[in-house]
């Protein structure tokens, strides 16, 4: 598993001094922009560890400087290679602020890192706490469906679909709460740095349950997804 420690980089050779470039994006010895390692990853484009909880204003004013920074305006008259990397570099700090000013794509951004995203991820198999009330709702669906093909309308049919899709929002928003939970128990297992090997074990069961919520929350995604083209 890869290991879950701040996101730093090997020092590389500065193409344009030949000294060691210590910094993320320009070389300390001469300024120039530099190539990002291929281990570099969108937590260390900000500077930033591999950690969930980010505070968005200083992410947003990170981004605003750095976009300053690299932007190709500025390499106007720069080499072709600075002018390349600008722009190159600008592309990659876009993504990376959309991927981690998002709570939920962040989760699965870290986890594709840690190569821990698994097979049947998108599963679509009810969670097992939901079984009755899916069983339920996919009745009133299938009902309502015939109702429309046959121009009928049932008011306490809608209200009681209604009311399934309310628990399943409910649900849906307390589960991002239940995600947020696992992320202090990971932003402490990177901050404890313990051995590899307990901490491998830690990871991996805080992994597993950030897998199992995202499932969840998919799942429910998708039904609320049915209930509103059924409604239509």
């Amino acid at each position: 598993m890869t290991q879950a420690t701040p996101a730093t980089n090997p020092p590389l050779v500065c193409w344009n001094c030949h000294e060691r470039a210590q910094g993320t994006h320009f070389c300390a010895s001469c300024g120039k922009l530099q190539q990002l390692p291929s281990s570099a990853d969108y937590f260390a484009l900000f500077g930033m560890p591999r950690k969930l909880w980010i505070e968005m204003n200083a992410l947003e004013q990170k981004f605003l400087q750095l976009s300053w920074k690299l932007h190709p305006d500025n390499f106007v008259n720069a080499t072709e290679t600075e002018r390349e990397l600008s722009l190159k570099r600008s592309s990659e700090l876009n993504d990376a602020y959309r991927v981690l000013r998002d709570p939920v794509i962040r989760v699965e951004y870290l986890l594709g890192l840690e190569n821990m995203r698994k097979e049947g991820e998108h599963k679509q198999q009810a969670p097992p706490e939901l079984l009755e009330e899916v069983f339920e709702l996919n009745m009133h669906l299938e009902e309502l469906r015939m109702q429309k093909k046959m121009g009928e309308d049932d008011p306490a049919l809608l209200e009681e679909i209604g009311k399934a899709k309310l628990s399943l929002e409910e649900k849906y928003d307390a589960l991002l709460n239940e995600l947020k939970t696992e992320w202090n128990h990971w932003d402490k297992a990177v901050d404890a740095g313990t051995e590899e090997a307990q901490r491998n074990t830690v990871d991996k069961k805080i992994i597993d349950k950030m897998v199992d919520v995202l499932n969840r929350r998919n799942y429910i995604r998708n039904l609320v997804r049915d209930v509103n083209e059924a409604m239509e």
